[in-house]
């Protein structure tokens, strides 16, 4: 296992045995640990502590002057409280059906298709750099890798070298994401791998933005009928900066 792996696989640890990652991120850590001494000594050490944490940690009970004086602040209130819970039950329709309301508005107005993708290129980045499959084609040189993509899309993907920049092109492969197959291209940033998802989309153009998943930044944006989807490890100015580079 590589050192990117290994990298990967750590940040990935708590996460794993917390049971909190997608089934195929989850079953790619497994894999990796199996194969890697070094990152199942490290499992090891964290399960341990944990354990440790839950026998030995310990647990502060109130005190009992703190609790009467907490149900001895309450218990002038019981005639207010009564009050109050008749008010609710008068009003309780009225503000369900108001929040029930106002949680369509945002329904609607939310594009729900967002943040399953953004999570569907987390994991694929984490598993192109987890497993041998980074690059279909391995070049830097686009007149290489950009005909490459031809008749195996139905858009022609933008594809630039940006390595008098510091962000220098690897190779790319077809990948497949929200049940469409899409074009992933790989950059490098010192030691980093930033993996740039593109897919054709009929919606609107959208300003980019910036978020962290799951320890891994994504910026997003859409332009030209093209979604552009980008994860990496490397900072969040790093990565901003490398997505002003891909606008035109």
């Amino acid at each position: 296992m590589n050192e990117l792996q290994c990298t990967v696989c750590q940040r990935l640890m708590q996460g794993y045995l917390d049971e909190e990652l997608d089934p195929p991120t989850a079953a790619d850590v497994a894999g990796h640990l199996a194969g890697c001494t070094e990152c199942a000594r490290l499992q090891d050490q964290a399960k341990r502590l944990m354990v440790s944490v839950k026998r030995h940690a310990p647990y502060y009970a109130a005190p009992a002057s703190l609790t009467a004086s907490v149900f001895a602040a309450v218990a002038p209130a019981a005639p207010a409280t009564r009050t109050i819970a008749r008010w609710r039950t008068w009003f309780a329709p009225v503000f369900s059906a108001a929040a029930l309301a106002l949680a369509m508005v945002l329904y609607v107005a939310t594009p729900a298709s967002e943040q399953p993708l953004m999570d569907e290129a987390v994991s694929s980045h984490v598993r192109s750099l987890m497993g041998e499959h980074l690059n279909d084609v391995v070049s830097s040189d686009r007149h290489t890798v950009k005909p490459w993509f031809t008749g195996k899309l139905d858009f022609s993907p933008p594809v630039f070298d940006y390595a008098t920049q510091g962000f220098p092109l690897l190779g790319g492969r077809l990948d497949y994401l929200q049940h469409q197959t899409t074009a992933a291209l790989s950059y490098g940033r010192n030691k980093h791998i930033i993996n740039v998802f593109i897919l054709p989309t009929q919606e609107a153009d959208k300003p980019p933005q910036s978020q962290a998943i799951r320890g891994f930044n994504v910026v997003s944006w859409q332009e030209n009928h093209m979604r552009f989807v980008l994860v990496s490890d490397v900072e969040k100015s790093e990565l901003e900066a490398f997505s002003q580079l891909l606008k035109p």
